[in-house]
């Protein structure tokens, strides 16, 4: 017998007819004699309607009520599937972040976990009742609902299995597991039997938007087996764990990720003197906007830089005006910038044992004439700016060129 934590995102709880499958999934595992914990999301398009309302009463709306509002949603849902698998003879009790009490700070709308109270949920467990938490949801120290940002569900799953030390903690999702590449772009992408807590986290920071970055922050820290599956069918899922579990000594690249949502921002010719960088990237931090790639060139004349660097698409007219203002104080010569770029990036825990992985992407994209704007690497990661409508293209060509759609040999297959 073990103990599962299963998550099940919007669009598999997303009518009455799909919460009767979720709970028919519980029952049979349930029958195999499992102890179960159940966490959901609201259903599919419930959050963005409850959005849309408060919007049309105040566009500027407080935080603390948002989050009274958008707590709502998975309330609905932890009611409606404890009242399926009553209805189908099975004791189950459903609980909100407060009543469990999933503690979190003050950060309306981005709050995070700082501790769980599980002693109501082990007391159901041990009486033998399926228990239905509600994701994305909880309480801080003056009582106050806050929620943990999109995607917080998954956190909250991740955390309960931490705070229980469940056997496994499953995503159930849209998707069967992590694929070497989005299967959109490269139809013979292939779904990963196993990858690592830190290709993951790279993944899903890369652009990857099977899991929420912090739940995999979460499962890494705390060690919880992470297993991604569908909603709608059957099979092994992808198993997210540790390097050591994941067999991964002949794996030399896990995937490919890529990320549209970039933007590229330059300064001109401005003066190649210490303090130069943190007076182009203050004011841009300073405004809250985040900053990933950045690359300095040395001008011909050997006294001014180029500083480039790239953020979120969304800010980008907002850092833009920042530029200009910095970029007339230091008298650069010209601010410039691109909307029409997208990262790409090769992703391996293989890397930190394997040569030659820089040169064999560069080959590929060589080959199909893609120039690199920008280039960053990591331990376990490589990636590299090129112009957006270069994206297909790379991403297939850099799939081919690693050999990704081939199962690496040496690897234990599970069984579905």
């Amino acid at each position: 017998m073990a103990l599962l934590v299963l998550k099940f995102g919007g669009t598999s709880v997303g009518t009455t007819e799909r919460i009767r499958a979720v709970a028919e999934r519980a029952l049979h595992l349930r029958e195999e004699g499992h102890q179960l914990v159940i966490v959901v999301s609201a259903m599919s398009g419930e959050t963005d309607r409850l959005l849309g309302l408060a919007n049309e009463l105040n566009p500027r709306v407080d935080g603390r009520e948002l989050d009274v509002l958008l707590s709502t949603g998975e309330q609905v849902t932890i009611a409606l599937l404890a009242m399926a698998l009553e209805a189908k003879g099975c004791p189950a009790r459903s609980y909100t972040g407060a009543q469990v009490t999933i503690r979190t700070d003050s950060a309306y709308n981005k709050a995070r976990i700082r501790s769980i109270d599980d002693a109501r949920v082990r007391d159901d467990l041990e009486a033998g009742r399926i228990v239905v938490v509600a994701g994305f949801q909880g309480v801080d120290e003056d009582g106050a609902i806050t929620t943990l940002g999109r995607g917080g569900s998954d956190t909250t799953a991740v955390a309960l299995a931490a705070a229980l030390k469940a056997d496994e903690c499953r995503i159930y999702t849209d998707v069967d597991g992590v694929y070497t590449t989005d299967p959109r772009l490269v139809p013979h992408a292939r779904r990963l039997e196993r990858v690592t807590f830190e290709e993951m986290l790279e993944m899903a920071s890369l652009g990857s938007k099977v899991l929420q970055i912090r739940a995999v922050e979460f499962a890494g820290k705390y060690n919880v087996p992470l297993r991604v599956l569908s909603s709608f069918g059957e099979g092994p899922g992808t198993l997210i764990t540790t390097e050591e579990d994941a067999a991964v000594e002949q794996a030399l690249v896990a995937g490919i990720a890529f990320n549209q949502n970039e933007a590229q921002l330059t300064v001109g010719g401005v003066p190649d003197q210490p303090g130069v960088a943190h007076r182009i990237l203050g004011p841009v931090a300073d405004a809250n906007i985040e900053v990933d790639m950045i690359v300095q060139n040395v001008g011909e004349d050997g006294r001014t830089t180029d500083f480039t660097f790239t953020v979120h698409r969304n800010d980008y007219e907002k850092a833009l005006e920042l530029l200009q203002g910095a970029a007339d104080e230091l008298g650069a010569r010209e601010v410039s910038g691109d909307v029409h770029i997208v990262k790409i990036s090769v992703v391996g825990v293989g890397m930190r044992s394997h040569a030659g992985i820089a040169s064999r992407m560069f080959e590929a994209l060589s080959r199909e004439n893609i120039n690199i704007r920008m280039i960053s690497t990591s331990e376990i990661k490589i990636s590299v700016v090129v112009d957006e409508k270069y994206l297909e293209l790379a991403v297939r060509a850099l799939h081919d060129a690693f050999e990704l759609e081939e199962e690496p040999a040496g690897l234990p297959k599970e069984q579905g």
